[in-house]
């Protein structure tokens, strides 16, 4: 077996390198998962004098232009750039892409027909010693497959309620992980959940990252993992992203 033996906060974590688990969602050629009345992505082939970037169509190579938004189109990460009048980078501000992380599973509460992440709902799928960790993925449940492919414009899907994000600020999580399209309510232009995260501005916040639209099937327990967040080289205030995850446990 592939593995890896790793010290972290003066403890020590066997990692099996062997079994990548994959909670991304591609930004697809036919398909993606979007939201926010985003166009699908494009996918174009460039076509420039007597070149064409199509080995089928006679080209040399394949060349081709993507237009797309990291985020409404598939996995993506963010950082506070992205409710900041300072234009912050996600490629700079996330310099280590290694962290603990614990996946929970999280069901969302019904409340005045919105489905709302609580703090309630949070707080019975934490266990009990998630203060280790540095990020955390939730899963929402029900969890089809669908979410590989969904449209959640105009929908209203689920959310974090202000009060469960105040509790994984407690948690002091700096890396937070999510299958919804957004932490906010769909039509909610104040971004509630977005400010407490990243702490409107505060600089001890400025390092913390959000990542949206991943996928983690029903086949992936929940527990503790090994993170390795690989972001795209873009400078913006957010990337598309891979989230990796992998078996580990204290020896």
């Amino acid at each position: 077996m592939l593995s890896a033996t790793i010290t972290y906060q003066s403890k020590a974590f066997e990692i099996d390198l062997e079994k990548p688990i994959d909670i991304s969602i591609p930004i697809g050629r036919l398909q993606s998962p979007n939201a926010f009345y985003l166009p699908q992505p494009e996918y174009k082939t460039v076509e420039s004098g007597g070149f064409v970037g199509d080995v089928n169509r006679g080209g040399s190579c394949n060349v081709e232009n993507i237009i797309f938004s990291p985020h409404g189109n598939g996995t993506h990460t963010e950082c506070i750039g992205h409710i900041s009048n300072e234009h912050s980078l996600v490629n700079k501000i996330l310099t280590r892409h290694f962290f603990l992380a614990y996946l929970v599973t999280v069901s969302p509460e019904q409340i005045n027909d919105e489905s709302i992440i609580s703090r309630n709902a949070l707080s019975k799928a934490l266990p009990i010693n998630t203060n280790i960790a540095e990020a955390l993925v939730i899963r929402t449940s029900p969890n089809d497959p669908e979410k590989l492919m969904s449209s959640y414009s105009g929908s209203n899907p689920a959310f974090i309620s202000a009060e469960a994000m105040r509790c994984i600020n407690d948690l002091d999580i700096k890396h937070l992980l999510t299958d919804l399209p957004s932490v906010d309510k769909e039509d909610d232009n104040t971004l509630a959940a977005h400010h407490i995260f990243f702490g409107n501005n505060n600089d001890s916040f400025s390092n913390k990252t959000i990542t949206e639209m991943i996928y983690a099937n029903d086949n992936i327990p929940d527990g503790l993992y090994w993170l390795d967040l690989q972001i795209a080289g873009f400078e913006s205030d957010a990337s598309p992203s891979k989230p990796i995850l992998y078996k580990t446990r204290l020896v």
